[in-house]
């Protein structure tokens, strides 16, 4: 056996001690502050699941359209869904979807102006990727145990949960697109007399878009593989439905709850898929 150095339990004992005191100093400080937030995916969550089913398949079949403008995708991933309602996982379905939504939602408004910030910033990238390879490698129950401490079971510590695991591919793959932008064409820029903003909004970021699109794809399926483990901490949904059948033992309830997320899965990887190619045949 390798000779101990140092004793497990004396690391971690200040670990402990150190998110102790922050959650006794602060939890209730912080819960308020983040009332609104759980407002919102309590009211999200309430629209998804109350709206009509027809409602909901016709907004996803229109934005299916608006990043393809193929009739017959369109119809395909409205179909999807549909499958979703016709073996009994609607309103399972649509706890997920209300949670994965905000969830990149508040991803990407964090990720793309911080993938723009490391793009311009040589120091802002050296301390951001050691960072991001922290939170892609740790495994998600390490920071699941703080964020629980903090804002105890339910919507709020999944969501911060899954932004902590989703977020960094759309932090990447925004600076990798800015940073891939021809540097003939900022040259061309300036000479026009274009000013660092105009460069930035009208000149790499849609350049950039394609990858932009890349990183938000890959950030949703993060999102959607998280929701077994949200379910862990009292999220239902159909995380929550495979979590049971596993307990149960029924092995039908987990497999349909299984095949519901890659469903939704497929859905959102083809719909942000259609909007990258769309952007790459604009730049072509």
């Amino acid at each position: 056996m390798f000779p101990e150095l140092i004793k497990a339990r004396e690391l971690q004992r200040p670990i402990d001690d150190f998110v102790e005191g922050i959650v006794n100093q602060y939890a209730d400080t912080l819960r308020a502050l983040t009332q609104p937030l759980l407002d919102l995916l309590v009211w999200s969550d309430q629209t998804l699941r109350h709206a009509p089913w027809w409602l909901v398949v016709g907004a996803i079949v229109a934005v299916a359209w608006l990043g393809s403008r193929k009739p017959w995708f369109s119809l395909l991933m409205g179909g999807l869904l549909c499958l979703l309602g016709a073996v009994g996982l609607w309103d399972a379905a649509m706890q997920t979807l209300s949670l994965m939504l905000v969830a990149v939602l508040f991803s990407v408004a964090i990720g793309i102006p911080v993938g723009i910030l490391m793009a311009s910033v040589k120091w802002v990238r050296a301390v951001m990727l050691p960072i991001l390879d922290v939170m892609q490698t740790m495994p998600s129950f390490v920071y699941l145990i703080p964020v629980v401490m903090l804002f105890n079971l339910g919507k709020l510590a999944a969501l911060f949960a899954t932004v902590i695991y989703a977020v960094p591919p759309v932090i990447r793959l925004t600076d990798l697109g800015i940073r891939l932008v021809d540097h003939e064409v900022l040259e061309a820029s300036r000479a026009f007399g274009a000013s660092r903003t105009r460069q930035l909004f009208g000149v790499q970021l849609p350049l950039a878009l394609p990858n932009i699109m890349a990183g938000i794809n890959q950030t949703t399926m993060m999102a959607l593989a998280m929701v077994v483990i949200a379910s862990m901490i009292g999220v239902r949904g159909l995380g929550y439905e495979v979590l049971q059948g596993i307990n149960r033992l029924q092995v039908g309830r987990g497999l349909l709850a299984g095949l519901g997320i890659v469903i939704l899965a497929i859905i959102f990887d083809r719909i942000t898929q259609q909007f990258g190619n769309r952007q790459l045949r604009r730049r072509a």
